[in-house]
């Protein structure tokens, strides 16, 4: 063979060679479809290499079997591939595909709880994104062995008031306890060292200031407000005066509007501010840092009297005929 034959020969082969590659590269490298939207792909306990490849295929996240198989065996991923849900799209690339299952790098949903929601609304919000959950059936108890801030709580009474709002991430195989345990392990972390020194040294309980701190969360909205309305709601309790909180009534009726009548203000429920003197039983809803800092931190005023406008302004009163001339001018 003449030397001009073999450089053929090699050309040859060196044009088959790049040409497998280029083929790998496109395979490992190029998506299915670009644009597509992302679905979650489920990956199952015990699950191989070979049953995962078929059902990327079947769910057409990916183009061809055996560039999944051959990429995740010289790249090492194969020993690593982990079960899980992933949010995969056929935009994605079989490199970034395998290094997501890999990686562990399992779908998030992102969960928003506003301060102020109940554990029935933080309830809808989480059947909205996650599986069905069923909030009202945990009590403190369940919980008093790992979190020592239920030490003065009764164990029947319920999670309101502990779980934190706060915008959180969950996994789509996290069940109903894992959630809550992270909720309340935020407000563990939220009520700090010195604000529970703090407590002590006002001869306060924690599940106190909690249930002052969701009044005070219901009913007005600025740091200022809630600092003053704080003061008079505690110098209504060390006074004998009866709380009268608009917002103890909704959360016994369930209603989403915040004006109540007069015979609402007679219902027969511990929880009734207007009723009984005193605090209510425990939390009406789940009170933001700002509220509990409100509550432990209260502004002292001349004033024992407050409203609510329909723009969200409080109007404070220091008698109650001068109340009495603020809801005739701004609750009518």
């Amino acid at each position: 063979m003449d030397l001009s034959a073999k450089k053929i020969i090699v050309l040859c082969f060196l044009f088959a060679v790049s040409c497998f590659l280029f083929f790998l590269w496109q395979g490992i490298y190029l998506p299915k479809e670009r644009g597509a939207t992302e679905k979650i792909f489920s990956v199952k306990e015990g699950q191989g290499v070979k049953e995962i490849t078929f059902n990327l295929e079947k769910e057409g996240l990916i183009k061809n079997q055996f560039f999944f198989i051959f990429y995740t065996i010289i790249s090492g991923k194969v020993r690593n591939l982990q079960a899980g849900e992933y949010l995969l799209s056929p935009a994605d690339s079989i490199a970034k595909i395998a290094q997501k299952i890999a990686s562990g790098d399992i779908a998030k949903i992102k969960v928003t709880i506003p301060e102020g929601f109940t554990i029935k609304q933080i309830e809808e919000e989480l059947n909205t994104k996650l599986t069905r959950s069923v909030l009202v059936n945990f009590k403190t108890g369940d919980f008093r062995d790992e979190f020592s801030f239920f030490e003065d709580v009764p164990n029947s009474a319920s999670l309101e008031g502990f779980l934190f709002p706060d915008t959180y991430q969950f996994s789509y195989r996290t069940n109903i306890e894992e959630i809550v345990k992270k909720m309340l392990d935020n407000f563990n972390k939220k009520l700090t060292p010195d604000l529970r020194k703090e407590i002590s040294r006002q001869g306060k309980t924690i599940f106190e200031i909690i249930t002052m701190a969701s009044l005070i969360e219901k009913e007005v909205k600025t740091f200022e407000d809630k600092k003053l309305v704080s003061g008079i709601l505690w110098k209504r309790l060390e006074n004998g005066i009866p709380l009268q909180v608009d917002a103890t009534i909704t959360y016994i009726t369930g209603k989403k509007i915040t004006k109540i009548s007069i015979e609402e203000t007679k219902i027969d429920s511990p929880y009734n501010t207007y009723k009984y003197q005193g605090l209510p039983p425990g939390p009406i809803c789940n009170p933001g840092l700002e509220s509990i800092k409100a509550a432990l931190y209260p502004k002292d005023s001349e004033y024992f009297y407050y409203l609510s406008t329909s723009e969200g302004k409080t109007i404070f009163s220091k008698t109650l005929e001068a109340h009495n001339l603020a809801k005739a001018r701004y609750l009518k």
